[in-house]
């Protein structure tokens, strides 16, 4: 039982790490996964590795070829497209039921975010840190269960593209202004302003991530 116990926890240690490493593209798209060297580098036996590696795969986060290498996925205009359509439909939601439910309190709160996120806009990590955290607290306030669970798998799924959406100065001003907007409109109670808001800013974000995989924008490195 002890073991057990022990060995579930190796994995999950062991899928962590790995999740951390493909979603900040510390784990190139397209490289290849070798079992006996990245269980050395992990410091873990391979048992653990592959439980991580098979949750990885069941999450689309690793590839299974039909050789039976194991890859991380490249970065893809389709999935991008896809992700961030449904990730729109989700804010747009939660930004309309968010309108209806908000108190000054929570108006107060989202503005300090804002603030937060105007002082680090400089930033590309802290900017998108805080960026996250406003959609995260509009989404507490809409208190839709299903909408966030929905929410939290996207997003998941879209942090290695995050990177692409907030690499050049302009494009972290453009998304704060709009944050701005978005907090004032739902102040202002007018929840299919907000929902459309919401809507176009991920749209945005979509199309800023599309233009930097395709190579016709500036990538970070």
């Amino acid at each position: 039982m002890v073991e057990s116990q022990s060995r579930n926890t190796g994995a999950h240690l062991v899928y962590g790490e790995l999740k951390r490493r493909i979603l900040s593209l510390e784990l190139k798209p397209g490289e290849r996964i070798y079992e006996p060297a990245m269980a050395t580098a992990l410091q873990v036996s391979r048992t653990p590795l592959r439980e991580a590696i098979r949750r990885l795969i069941s999450e689309s986060l690793l590839e299974q070829q039909s050789t039976g290498g194991v890859l991380v996925p490249t970065l893809d205009e389709g999935v991008i497209a896809e992700l961030y359509g449904v990730r729109a439909a989700l804010e747009s939601l939660m930004a309309r039921e968010a309108c209806a439910k908000a108190t000054p309190a929570d108006i107060a709160n989202l503005e300090g975010i804002v603030e937060r996120n105007a002082a680090m806009v400089k930033f590309a990590d802290e900017a998108m840190k805080y960026g996250m955290a406003l959609h995260a607290a509009i989404a507490d306030i809409a208190g839709n269960s299903w909408a966030q669970r929905f929410h939290d798998q996207v997003s998941s799924q879209m942090e290695r593209y995050r990177h692409f959406t907030n690499s050049t100065q302009e494009r972290r001003d453009h998304a704060l202004a709009e944050h701005r907007i978005l907090v004032e409109t739902l102040a202002s109670g007018k929840p299919e302003a907000a929902a459309k808001i919401a809507f176009d800013h991920v749209v945005g974000a979509r199309d800023a991530a599309v233009r930097a995989v395709s190579g016709t924008a500036p990538v970070i490195p």
